[in-house]
C-alpha cells in the first residue's frame, strides 16, 4: 500500500473516543451543541473527547509501520515532533506531554491533540493542531478528560505582530512530517476537494 496523509480543516465537530469517561466530559447538552453550530461523532480513535473545527489542522497519517518502524510508542512520539517543529516554526516553544499529558503543551496550555488507532500496523486517525480556531468551543468539553488545563492555539501564542493561519501551518507541518518520517511528499493523483490536501509516498 501507498502511505497517505490527509491535511484537513474540519467544520465545528465534537469527536468521542473509546474511553467511557467521554459522555461526562460533555458539559453542555447536545442542543446546546447543535444550536452552537456544532455537531457529535462516535470515533474509534483512543482518547477522550475533543473539538475539531475551523482554524485548527488536523493530520490523518494512514501509515503502514511495516515499512517504518512496529513501535507505537515510536510513532506517537513522531507525530508530536512534527508537531513541535510546526509550532516553533512560528516562534513558539513547545512541548510533549510528560505522564497523563498527551499532545503537546506550551507550559501548562494544551496547543495539540493527538488520537491514534492501529489495526495491523496500519495507522489511521491522527492528530489536531490548534492555529486559530474558536477557543469558546473548547469551553463546552473538559478537553481530552484534563481538568483546569487550559487550551491555547498558535495563533494565542506568537509574538505581538505575528500571525498563524492554517495554510501557513500545512506548508510548516508537510516539511515537519517529511523531515521526522524520513518522507518525501508527492501530491496525490487525484484532484482533492477544496478542504482536503493529501499526499504519499511510495513505501521503498
Amino acid at each position: 500500500m501507498r502511505d497517505t496523509l490527509l491535511l484537513i480543516e474540519h467544520p465545528p465537530v465534537f469527536t468521542l473516543g473509546r474511553l467511557q469517561s467521554c459522555e461526562a466530559n460533555v458539559l453542555v447538552t447536545r442542543e446546546e451543541i447543535e444550536a452552537a453550530g456544532a455537531s457529535v461523532v462516535q470515533s474509534e480513535r483512543g482518547g477522550n473527547v475533543t473539538f475539531h473545527g475551523p482554524g485548527q489542522l488536523v493530520a490523518y497519517p494512514i501509515l503502514d509501520l511495516h515499512g517504518h518502524r512496529k513501535d507505537m510508542r515510536w510513532f506517537v512520539h513522531s507525530l508530536e515532533d512534527a508537531m513541535i517543529t510546526t509550532a516553533a516554526a512560528f516562534g513558539v516553544t513547545a512541548r510533549r506531554g510528560v505522564a497523563g499529558e498527551e499532545g503537546i503543551w506550551v507550559d501548562d496550555r494544551k496547543l495539540g491533540a493527538l488520537g491514534v488507532h492501529v489495526t495491523r500496523w496500519v495507522t489511521s486517525h491522527g492528530l489536531a493542531l490548534n492555529v486559530d480556531p474558536d477557543l469558546r468551543f473548547f469551553d463546552m468539553i473538559v478537553p481530552c478528560g484534563l481538568q483546569e488545563r487550559p487550551v491555547t492555539s498558535l495563533a494565542r501564542e506568537v509574538a505581538a505582530g505575528r500571525t498563524a493561519t492554517v495554510t501557513e501551518a500545512m506548508t510548516q507541518f508537510e516539511a515537519a512530517f517529511s523531515s521526522t518520517f524520513e518522507s518525501a511528499l508527492l501530491d496525490a493523483e487525484e484532484e482533492p476537494p477544496p478542504w482536503r490536501r493529501a499526499f504519499d509516498r511510495e513505501i521503498s
